[in-house]
């Protein structure tokens, strides 16, 4: 068994939830077995507290979902995507996307160091707006530079 299965057999249901999650959509820390391990851990212990004060099994895991993904809510990979799939749906065809995505992403870094993704409100509040409509004028200035 090589390295990376034995890995994810080792996992429990939280750490294989949180891999997959972060994998999906493409948070820097999926690469990261140590933090997978600490949060897994974390939500197991959060679940096993909650149903000692007297959670049902439904709220406890509720209380345990929500300290796995905590300030995991906002990726730069899904913010791009998601700028490219409403401002751009015309202009990059369906089958182009991923790739045009993670091909800009490393190049729009810069855009997303000033703002705080691990913000649970993030998408509520008006930086949002601001990085959304930064990231859009990226990807406007990027298509008349070098095209699809």
């Amino acid at each position: 068994m090589n390295k990376k299965n034995l890995e994810q057999t080792e996992l429990s249901y939280y750490g294989l939830y949180l891999l997959n999650y972060l994998k999906e959509n493409k948070f820097e820390q999926a690469s990261d077995a140590a933090f997978v391990k600490a949060r897994a851990d974390e939500a197991a212990e959060a679940y096993e507290r909650a149903r000692l004060e007297g959670y049902t099994p439904d709220g406890a895991q509720e209380i345990a979902m929500s300290t796995l993904v905590h300030g995991l809510h906002y990726s730069r990979y899904a913010i791009l995507r998601e700028v490219v799939e409403s401002e751009f749906h015309e202009e990059i065809p369906e089958d182009a996307r991923e790739g045009f995505v993670e091909k800009l992403l490393p190049l729009v870094g810069n855009v997303f160091s000033i703002y705080d993704l691990s913000d649970d409100q993030f998408a509520l509040s008006s930086d949002y707006d601001l990085l959304y409509t930064e990231l859009t004028g990226a990807v406007v200035l990027y298509l008349r530079e070098y095209g699809i």
